[in-house]
C-alpha cells in the first residue's frame, strides 16, 4: 500500500469509542472466497469479543478485504487489537490453508463521531456486497453480521 504510513497520522485509541476498520488482503488477492478461511476469521472476531477486547457491531468479509465496525474496550489499544487479530488469522491461514502472507501491512481506520455516523457506517458495511454486485439481496451473502439486523 503506497504511503500506508499516512494512515497512522492522527490515529488515536480511546476506550469505549467506536471504530470502523478496513483490512486488505495481501496484494488485494481474493483470499476471502474460501468458506473455511472465512469461518476462521469470523471466529477470531468473535473470540476477541469474548475476551473483552471489543464489541462487534457489524462486519463483512469481501473477497479481498474486510470491513469491521466495533466498540473498542478499555483493555486494549486499537493498534494492539488489530495486530492481535491479524496475527491470529495469519497463523490460522498458514496452518490450515498454506497462505503465508494474509494481510497488507497497514489498515484504514475511522473513529465514529456520533450515533448517526455509527448507523451510517453499519449500513455501508452491510450493503458492501450489494454495491460490489456480488449479490442482489444481502440475505444471500453469507459472510457478514450486524447487531442491528436479526
Amino acid at each position: 500500500m503506497k504511503k500506508s504510513h499516512l494512515l497512522r497520522k492522527g490515529r488515536i485509541s480511546i476506550a469505549n469509542h467506536y471504530y470502523s476498520i478496513t483490512l486488505v488482503a495481501n496484494s488485494r488477492r481474493s483470499l476471502f472466497n474460501n468458506l473455511n478461511l472465512n469461518r476462521l476469521l469470523i471466529n477470531e472476531l468473535r473470540r476477541l469479543e469474548e475476551e473483552g477486547a471489543c464489541k462487534s457491531i457489524a462486519f463483512v468479509l469481501m473477497p479481498d478485504h474486510i470491513h469491521w465496525l466495533f466498540q473498542l474496550k478499555k483493555s486494549i489499544e486499537l493498534r494492539n487489537l488489530i495486530r492481535t487479530f491479524k496475527g491470529r488469522c495469519t497463523k490460522l491461514a498458514r496452518d490450515q490453508s498454506q497462505i503465508s502472507k494474509l494481510w497488507q501491512p497497514d489498515y484504514y481506520d475511522h473513529m465514529i463521531r456520533d450515533e448517526s455516523d455509527l448507523v451510517n457506517c453499519a449500513r455501508y458495511i452491510v450493503a458492501n456486497p450489494l454495491r460490489a454486485g456480488l449479490v442482489k439481496n444481502i440475505g444471500l451473502y453469507p459472510h457478514w453480521d450486524c447487531i442491528y439486523i436479526k
